[in-house]
């Protein structure tokens, strides 16, 4: 096989010391661990709603499926989505001081806004109009301890969601107002950034049946004091270096409400994050003040769903708004440059589950999208009156059928394809195969294809001022084909294996690259992209509430004529284990990744690197009060990732050890 016959001439941790390292803290716990009755807890047998809109267990998905609990996010002191999804296998992230960056399965592109993953809260798409991105960073506009679970579905979705899915599908179930029953205080406290988050919420059940939810919260933070270099800056046209102090600064807050009875339900949610710029990104003036973007984003959603006929029939609908605002403000020779971005788009989803037919679940759905508005302006304080403004409206609209049919006890198949148009690249299908084997009760085999795609989004089409990016009215939309073979296995009643080969090909990748005469960035179409890649995952859960998670994954990608792409590591390794110790009162909890070697645009590799985490908490609450406290990066390792083409740096420093506490009183 081409992807195994390759393995032995990559550099960096070799795989087979990265199998021997995860062996090893592998035998030590699954030889200590008393395994017992956990059916809803094994990887096979618990049930997800995300990757075909209906509830199917995780051994009948077709699709690598990872879960990610409220507990779990307690337990390792999660604040944002990047660090709770840096932890899944295949998944790396990166950090420029505006925003948070996730590469899956190898594709993680300098410049990209998250445009190929699709991220929903509550089932309702995030991925806003104008940018086309998932928010995973303080920008994301529902606070950590709102989460319920997290569902990560792997791998192309488009056949059920169309536009972005197209390596994964990231859905956030909120908690209802049930499952909190009471009131919240949550405060956090973070060192060296001088960072402090307060949350306020209050859920309840009513004898009436309704259930309500409302949650408030915000953040404050001077964060670091970078050392920078910003080449040919200075006077005499050496490097300008210098320590950005004080110009790291953020604040955000988020708003989250919700009600539901019987078969209604409505969720709003509201945030405003406001992130200063040290880096002086696109090129601007280094070390000035008060520059800084400013994200809000706004989306709601009314769902209605009923089963009928002796539960047969499960219709599901619901109505959606969205609507997003940016500003961007710079300085270009000392005078201030203003970016805006504004985006409103509504619509609403039909689908029906039909289950009447033998051995049959079978879907149906239509959804449309208008986006009312997605404009963008740039206002140049150096030039008067040459406000620059780009009007811009579309659509989206699709219809989706599958098929899962289990044709005998141990096999299954499951068949669909979604036809999707849209105002920029027209009509696109989606098709997905999957052939299930159950081979035994605890052993499943599933051979898959998927095909996704994304249109240009505005931003990369649209928008060009000249200064810092030029339009490009050519571009292509993405395709992706995926190949994969997974077979799921549960060891024991707590513990699953999870091992993937897969292959996927990108035409027309769009990136972000610089226009050879005027200098400029400009997004264009590449050459083809391909990958050959496995992974090898387990995921463990005892009676005695210890909770283990670890993954390997060798990721090859490359231009299909040849050359390395950036910031893609070839080796990602990771061990995740928290254990309760009832005698202390506490829970301990402790990450290791390792992250292998990236290039960056100017063929420097960077990082390759262990980074370590650890979190100590309490067990039960006193008198309604716990605690956590967390180290990240707690031996204060130094490592740098790739940046993009529009920053000064080829590399930016990332962020040394920070300690962190966070305290909760229900009241």
């Amino acid at each position: 096989m081409k992807l195994l016959a390759r393995l032995p001439g990559k550099t960096g941790v070799a795989p087979s010391c990265l199998f021997t390292l995860i062996a090893i803290a592998l035998s030590g716990v699954v030889s200590a661990a008393d395994p017992t009755e956990l059916a809803l807890e094994s990887l096979l047998n618990s049930t997800i709603s995300s990757a075909s809109k209906y509830e199917q267990k995780v051994g009948e998905v077709p699709a690598a499926v990872s879960v990610i609990t409220r507990d779990d996010i307690r337990a390792f002191g999660w604040r944002t989505l990047q660090e709770a999804l840096s932890s899944l296998p295949g998944v790396h992230s990166t950090y420029d001081y505006q925003y948070h960056y996730l590469g899956v399965r190898g594709l993680g592109l300098p410049g990209d806004f998250n445009t190929r993953i699709l991220l929903l809260i509550n089932g309702n798409r995030m991925n806003d109009v104008v940018y086309d991105g998932a928010q995973v960073g303080r920008e994301f506009p529902i606070d950590m301890d709102l989460i319920e679970r997290i569902e990560y579905i792997s791998g192309p979705g488009g056949a059920v969601y169309g536009q972005n899915a197209m390596f994964a599908v990231v859905n956030i179930i909120t908690r209802s107002g049930f499952q909190v029953d009471g009131s919240e205080m949550v405060l956090v406290g973070s060192e060296p950034q001088d960072q402090q988050e307060l949350a306020l919420r209050w859920g309840k059940r009513l004898e009436s049946g309704i259930d309500l939810l409302f949650s408030a919260s915000g953040l404050r933070s001077d964060g670091e004091n970078l050392l920078l270099t910003f080449p040919g800056q200075a006077l005499d046209g050496s490097d300008l270096v210098g320590r950005a102090d004080g110009l790291d600064r953020e604040r955000d807050q988020e708003f989250f409400a919700a009600l539901s009875h019987g078969p209604w339900s409505v969720n709003v949610a509201y945030g405003e994050r406001k992130k200063d710029d040290p880096t002086a990104a696109y090129f601007s003036d280094p070390f000035a003040e008060d520059v800084y973007s400013d994200d809000r984003y706004l989306i709601s959603q009314l769902q209605y769903q009923q089963n009928y006929f002796d539960d047969a029939l499960d219709v599901q609908g619901r109505l959606f708004t969205g609507r997003q605002r940016y500003l961007g403000t710079a300085e270009y020779s000392g005078f201030g440059y203003n970016s805006t971005a504004a985006s409103n788009w509504e619509g609403a989803e039909l689908r029906l589950v039909y289950r009447a037919l033998q051995n049959h679940v079978m879907l149906l759905g239509v959804e449309g999208q208008n986006n009312s508005r997605a404009d963008q302006a740039t206002y140049d304080f150096a030039n008067a009156g040459a406000e620059l403004l780009i009007p811009s409206q579309g659509y989206r609209a699709g219809v989706y059928v599958q098929d899962e049919w289990q044709f005998s006890p141990r096999w299954r198949t499951t068949v669909g394809a979604r036809v999707d148009r849209n105002n920029v690249t027209g009509t696109k299908a989606s098709p997905r195969v999957g052939l299930i084997w159950q081979a035994t009760d605890k052993t499943a085999l599933k051979a898959l294809f998927g095909r996704a795609w994304r249109a240009p989004n505005a931003y990369e089409s649209l928008f060009g001022d000249g200064t810092t990016l030029l339009a490009n009215l050519q571009l292509k939309g993405e395709r992706n084909d995926t190949l994969e073979m997974l077979v799921e296995h549960q060891l024991t009643n707590g513990i699953s294996f999870r091992a993937s080969v897969y292959q996927w090909d990108i035409q027309h990748l769009i990136t972000l690259g610089i226009d050879p005469l005027t200098g400029v960035p400009v997004y264009e179409n590449s050459l083809g992209v391909e990958s050959q890649a496995f992974e090898l995952a387990m995921n463990g859960t005892w009676s005695s509430g210890a909770r283990l998670w670890a993954s390997i994954a060798y990721q090859d990608v490359g231009y299909e004529e040849g050359g390395v792409v950036a910031n893609s590591p070839t080796e990602l390794a990771k061990v995740a284990y928290a254990v309760p110790l009832p005698a202390l009162g506490v829970r301990i909890a402790w990450e290791l990744q390792y992250d292998g070697e990236r290039q960056t645009l100017a063929g420097r590799s960077v990082g390759g690197d262990w980074l370590s985490h650890a979190v100590v908490s309490s067990l039960q609450a006193w008198q309604g009060l716990s605690w956590s406290l967390a180290l990240r990066n707690m031996f204060d390792r130094d490592y740098e990732l790739p940046a993009a083409d529009t920053n000064w740096q080829d590399a930016l420093q990332q962020q040394g050890r920070q300690l962190r506490l966070i305290v909760n009183y229900r009241f």
